[in-house]
């Protein structure tokens, strides 16, 4: 089954959190770690991730409904922790408020100020109607926050009516966080039910920049069932078990188009293919997700998305980072798998997302409502006031490039995707949309942000000269 460690502080977890999904796996086994760049020949054993579940207590003497308005959670000390969000029982269910956190450090043991999370995260996720948005154990979620290697924490979230009056404050450290003011609503529950902490630990991390690509790496159990089948997914374009998928040059990526989709008439527009680092290249636990693999008929469109987790990573911290967001997808969210398909990281580095085969048509959980015939590409950060870099925006163009070459779509064109349904577009509506959209094209959200969604246009030319058009 997923793998699922919680502990609570005066509760049980029956009471408080729905049960995830059973699968037909053995029992799960932790995220595990590539070799050092300095000594990359040398196997070395993995040091297991794991997702820590708390629930948050009330603040407040007030009840609307049953619901206390402000929870929160003070923990100076703990176990350590990378990323981290809050879910909730009804995945239906939207958090009207602001969720603030400050973290101690694991290193210095000084706290960080106030930040936000992204609570608005319902535009992300499996179709309506799909079987993984109704599956047993399906929450609702805000983004996850990256904030590093910490061990301490503070989290406040206060409903958008939430009045403040005996509010019951944390521990000692910087003024409390801002408080919102927004407009009274009807009297309603302030808050979703069954609010929690997820406390994410992405386990060892992967090598530093410049380690070789096919290092062997004994700490990932590639024995699974599952990690076997992950890795035979690829095997069409790389060796079985490579850790990640070299780049090709164009005529040699033509050659290889005509073997996977048989005679291209006319000159083959697709671009080179890219460098992208495999599932086991990150560094997956194969054996949390769902078993199998979902698909669709074909790739005629590109949302590309922003993981809202902040910017404060390494260019070596990525796979950490991508680990963490997987197992809050699966683990705390109920997902079958990451939601991406595909991950760029700051510096350009592409990376595998859900599972299936980076060639094939992956059916992932990015795009509520406009999931099927299209693929997700999430650059990880934030992206409302902070530039995207060159290489990850060139990133974006290289990949589309060649993934939209393989199913002969141009990047510089319009297609129709049908809605299954969301907040812009109706089921059964038949939209017009750029071959290359943002998320927020598909679904009123800010996501990718606003400085991310004024690259696309850059992305669109960029991926039709590599594609030769």
């Amino acid at each position: 089954m997923r793998g699922f460690l919680t502990s609570s502080i005066g509760v049980t977890c029956a009471t408080a959190l729905a049960l995830p999904l059973t699968l037909p796996a053995a029992t799960a086994s932790a995220a595990t770690a590539p070799p050092t760049a300095a000594n990359a020949s040398t196997a070395v054993t993995a040091i297991p991730g794991s997702t820590r579940s708390l629930p948050l207590a009330p603040l407040t003497d007030r009840r609307v409904l049953g619901i206390a308005p402000l929870q929160g959670l003070y923990r100076p000390d703990g176990e350590h922790f990378s990323l981290l969000g809050v879910v909730w029982t009804d995945p239906d269910t939207e958090l009207h408020g602001r969720v603030q956190v400050r973290t101690r450090s694991a290193t210095t043991g000084e706290w960080s100020g106030w930040q936000d999370i992204e609570t608005h995260n319902a535009d992300h996720g499996p179709d309506p109607g799909a079987a993984e948005s109704a599956a047993r154990g399906v929450r609702g979620a805000t983004a996850p926050l990256w904030v590093g290697d910490a061990k301490g924490l503070d989290i406040r979230v206060r409903a958008d009516d939430a009045d403040p009056g005996g509010a019951r404050t944390g521990g000692p450290g910087p003024s409390r966080p801002a408080k919102p003011s927004h407009p009274a609503r009807p009297a309603k529950p302030p808050l979703p039910a069954g609010l929690r902490l997820e406390l994410v630990d992405p386990g060892k991390e992967a090598p530093s920049e410049g380690a070789p690509a096919d290092t062997p790496r004994t700490g990932l159990d590639t024995d699974t069932d599952a990690a076997q089948a992950a890795q035979a997914a690829n095997t069409d374009i790389a060796r079985f078990g490579a850790l990640a998928i070299p780049a090709l040059g164009k005529r040699a990526t033509e050659r290889e188009l005509v073997r996977l989709r048989g005679h291209v008439k006319g000159k083959p527009h697709i671009g080179p293919r890219p460098r992208i680092v495999t599932r086991r290249g990150w560094g997956a636990d194969e054996t949390l997700r769902y078993g199998g693999f979902a698909y669709t008929k074909k790739v005629k469109a590109v949302f590309v998305h922003h993981t809202a987790s902040g910017n404060k990573y390494s260019c070596s911290q990525a796979p950490s980072v991508i680990r963490s967001i997987y197992r809050y997808h699966v683990t705390s969210m109920g997902w079958r798998d990451i939601g991406y398909n595909f991950l760029v990281d700051k510096c350009g580095t592409i990376y595998e997302g859900r599972a299936g085969g980076v060639t094939k048509a992956v059916l992932g959980a990015h795009t509520l409502g406009f999931n099927n015939n299209s693929m997700g590409i999430a650059v990880i950060g934030t992206y409302g006031t902070t530039k995207p870099s060159g290489a990850a925006v060139k990133a974006i163009a290289r990949l589309t490039a060649w993934k939209l070459g393989l199913y002969g779509v141009n990047p510089r064109g319009k297609t129709y995707l049908t809605s299954a349904g969301g907040n812009r577009y109706a089921k059964g509506k038949k939209v017009r949309l750029n071959v290359i959209s943002g998320h927020r094209d598909g679904f009123a959200t800010e996501c990718p942000g606003k400085r991310l969604y004024a690259k696309l246009g850059t992305a669109r030319s960029g991926a039709a000269r590599y594609q030769g058009r």
